[in-house]
């Protein structure tokens, strides 16, 4: 396993890196970086782009994005069209294998071509209940908690094949609010019960099947905590960690989100969520951001297990599907067939 020291990703400017770019990744907090459409120009300068920067470290930088299909997919041209989650939830409705099983393509389909690129983790799957707001809306595979979490973990179990942890997403949930988070902080007032029963359902499946990774949403649970799972001990600590036994890493998502500003000035709000229990926080998108972060921080941490476990294992050649074994490119052709 991979020891990883830095607590902290960053996006860089475009397709190559810049010596600002390289400065920036060297910094001892920097630990990943998360990758963005304007990264991306054709798979072979991908490939380039990911060796370059994981030659930068030692340990390595872990290379993330979000490509967990349909309306987020950051690189397009040489890799497969993926559906949105809701898809795969439709084909659940009419005939629960065939969900599963497309949901299992999916995930592998994903994970192998990204790895192929050099590209380590994916923020996938969304665990979300779907609900009335768009936000989440097609990303998420159902509405119910069940279904919900038979997909996800049938998606998780299509990275696992092709060698990529999955990092489930927000806990410990979005889809009870219609706000978004990019531009506000949504308020969810339901009870702790509601929250606790339905929404922590897929987390406990996923958990259970071995989760490496979850990502804290930008949203505030009035009636149950007031900080931002982002921030918040009790959701982290107590919840993650205490009553559903979660082991592996957890991320934030992007603290330069309105979502997040409760948090102060963007040191600050870097602290409280390494304090809360976050082992990496992302900043994106805002360079100067990354940069007062930077310069706050007073400790460079110690090395993570729980980061380094990300950088996954060796791939299989196929994955596992009601009906065999599918390589990439069959189960490609699956995809393409089923959501034609």
């Amino acid at each position: 396993m991979k020891e990883q020291s830095g607590f902290l990703m960053v996006d860089t400017a475009g397709a190559a890196l810049t010596d600002e770019d390289r400065r920036r990744l060297c910094h001892p907090l920097v630990g990943g970086v998360i990758l963005f459409t304007r990264n991306f120009k054709s798979r072979a300068q991908l490939a380039a782009l990911t060796e370059e920067i994981h030659a930068l470290r030692a340990p390595p930088l872990l290379v993330a994005v979000d490509q967990e299909g349909g309306r987020v997919q950051r690189f397009a041209a040489g890799f497969t069209h993926l559906p949105p989650a809701a898809g795969y939830g439709r084909h659940f409705d009419r005939a629960q294998q065939d969900g599963l099983d497309l949901a299992a393509c999916g995930g592998f389909v994903m994970a192998a071509e990204l790895k192929t690129a050099g590209v380590d983790l994916c923020f996938a799957p969304v665990a979300d209940l779907a609900g009335e707001g768009e936000v989440i809306g097609d990303r998420a595979f159902h509405a119910r908690p069940a279904a919900v979490a038979a997909l996800a973990g049938a998606f998780m179990s299509g990275m696992s094949a092709a060698g990529m942890p999955a990092v489930a997403k927000h806990f410990p949930g979005h889809g009870g609010v219609s706000g978004d988070s990019h531009t506000e902080c949504p308020v969810d007032l339901r009870g702790c019960d509601e929250v606790l029963q339905n929404d922590l359902a897929p987390y406990r499946a996923l958990i259970g099947a071995g989760l490496g990774g979850v990502m804290a949403a930008h949203v505030k649970f009035a009636h149950i905590d007031e900080s931002l799972p982002t921030y918040s001990r009790f959701w982290l600590r107590d919840v993650l960690r205490g009553r559903l036994g979660f082991q592996g890493a957890v991320f934030s998502d992007d603290l330069v989100m309105a979502g997040a500003a409760a948090g102060g000035a963007p040191g600050e709000r870097a602290q409280r969520a390494w304090d809360a229990g976050c082992d990496m926080v992302l900043a994106c998108n805002d360079f100067d951001f990354v940069t007062a972060i930077l310069e706050a921080a007073a400790t460079v941490p110690e090395a993570n297990p729980r980061l380094g476990a990300l950088f996954g294992h060796p791939p299989a050649a196929t994955v596992a599907t009601s009906r065999g074994r599918c390589t990439v490119a069959e189960a490609a052709a699956i995809l393409d067939r089923a959501f034609a």
